[in-house]
């Protein structure tokens, strides 16, 4: 099962992640959808996020280092539990899978 993305299917492993990292905005919306999130900009803004983590190191960061670069980069916000309510579904790998990125390593990234 893939995704259909501007008429073009993306492929996925068996949980629905990418096989290889789509950066298209357009695709977020798609896998959201059927991750049955309605975006916000604190989405974006971890879905950015995790996109130039990526980008800069291979592979997505697990959750306790999100929750600090957030702590860190935004403060005021609980991120521990934001980031719970944005992506109820393990943070790092539903924010990943949300991303267009592939499935991150291990348990929940490194």
């Amino acid at each position: 099962m893939g995704y259909i993305v501007n008429g073009t299917e993306l492929e996925t492993d068996d949980e629905g992640f990418l096989l290889e990292a789509d950066y298209s905005d357009d695709v977020v919306p798609v896998i959201a959808a059927s991750e049955g999130l309605k975006l916000t900009d604190d989405h974006w803004l971890v879905i950015n996020y995790m996109r130039e983590q990526y980008k800069e190191h291979g592979h997505t960061p697990n959750f306790r280092n999100i929750s600090k670069d957030f702590d860190a980069s935004n403060p005021g916000t609980d991120w521990k539990k934001h980031l719970y309510t944005l992506f109820p579904m393990q943070p790092n790998r539903q924010s990943a899978k949300v991303a267009g990125l592939p499935k991150p390593f291990g348990k929940g990234g490194y």
